[in-house]
């Protein structure tokens, strides 16, 4: 088995291999141009995207700065936005439906580091995938971590730790992130009144 395949199989690989070097200095150099470009020139911001990630729906929009550890392990569907700031840590597969708002400042990370010293000294590592359903919204300084699966229609608070599963259809925030209450009718209904907006929870 190869370093390749035992990273996909979510067991401990070897991270210093040239294969991994190589692949990381082609993404790392992607961003680099992708976070130099100019905020108009959202023709050349698409194209660079679609190099970066491994799939991209229609429509997406990505505020600089933007860091992947690979890029090419990231799928997302129509309409994805992340705000300034993202980090994608991807040795493990990243994925993301349609419709996912993240705020600024948020953190997505596979890697997963062995708590023994000796092994973390040996650069072993493992990779857990994440994945994100449609119609989320992660709130800004958020981050979430490996083999964590957030479902869909669910809004996550800033600055939560996603440690866990979050299921459809919930609030959920805080450190560890727990969900809160669903969200219902009611929440869509809140928009409509004259008072809007106010602070969730008045």
């Amino acid at each position: 088995m190869t370093e390749l395949e035992k990273c996909a199989a979510g067991l401990l690989y070897d991270t210093s291999g040239p294969d991994r070097a190589a692949a990381h200095d082609r993404c790392a150099d992607l961003c680099y141009e992708y976070n130099h470009t100019r905020p108009s020139d959202l023709t050349r911001r698409e194209a660079l995207l679609r190099q970066i990630f491994g799939r991209l729906g229609k429509n997406p929009y990505v505020e600089p700065t933007l860091f992947c550890g690979f890029g090419t392990n990231i799928e997302a569907g129509d309409n994805f936005y992340a705000n300034n700031n993202c980090v994608f840590v991807d040795p493990g597969r990243i994925t993301f439906g349609g419709d996912v708002m993240i705020g600024p400042q948020c953190g997505f990370y596979t890697a997963l580091h062995p708590l023994d010293a000796g092994m973390r000294r040996q650069l072993l590592e493992a990779a857990y995938p994440i994945t994100v359903g449609s119609d989320v919204w992660i709130g800004g300084g958020t981050v979430v971590l490996p083999g964590v699966t957030i479902g869909s229609g669910t809004v996550i608070g800033a600055g939560s730790v996603v440690t866990r599963d979050i299921p459809d259809g919930v609030l959920a925030f805080g450190n560890p992130c727990r969900v809160v209450r669903p969200i219902t009718e009611a929440d869509r209904l809140r928009y409509q009144t004259p008072e809007y907006p106010r602070r969730e929870g008045r």
